[in-house]
């Protein structure tokens, strides 16, 4: 399982992103993640993806990527397609520590996707997000599965 350090967004890199610089995790059945790990791509680099329903973080790393976004515990909560209603967890009175644990304990309750590069870590929703953080300019177009062209032919963001 991978470590804080291995995702760590103010890691030193050098030249090229290689497989290690740019972290994914990532969900293949959701819209969202195919995107934006389509537009990793067509920046050149090639990213490490965890699917994270399979391999979960672990509580260490789930704060640590909290922490790097610099959001509240409740906003890594998805609500679409989870137990999050049956568990009743928009009840405040939950605190952050019970919160990582029912994202533990149901990972699909982690919204994703969620990239790490060395200019930073965010939850990519919308999918265009990720070229904030992206180290390598867009190589080419890029239109997403639903035909929406997020970047022209000269990889410029529309």
């Amino acid at each position: 399982m991978e470590s804080w350090d291995d995702v760590n967004p103010n890691k030193p890199t050098l030249g090229r992103p290689s497989m290690s610089d740019i972290t994914i995790y990532h969900n293949p059945n959701c819209g969202t993640s195919r995107n934006v790990l389509a537009l990793i791509r067509n920046s050149g680099a090639e990213p490490n993806i965890i699917e994270y329903l399979v391999t979960p973080p672990g509580r260490e790393t789930l704060r640590g990527l909290i922490a790097a976004m610099n959001i509240p515990v409740r906003a890594l909560l998805r609500k679409k397609g989870t137990p999050y209603e049956d568990l009743g967890l928009d009840d405040p009175k939950w605190t952050d520590e019970h919160l990582l644990d029912f994202m533990l304990a149901h990972p699909i309750l982690i919204n994703r996707p969620i990239v790490v590069t060395p200019l930073g870590t965010r939850l990519c929703r919308p999918s265009e997000t990720v070229l904030d953080i992206l180290p390598q300019p867009q190589r080419g177009a890029f239109s997403k599965e639903d035909g929406e062209v997020v970047v022209d032919k000269d990889g410029r963001r529309v």
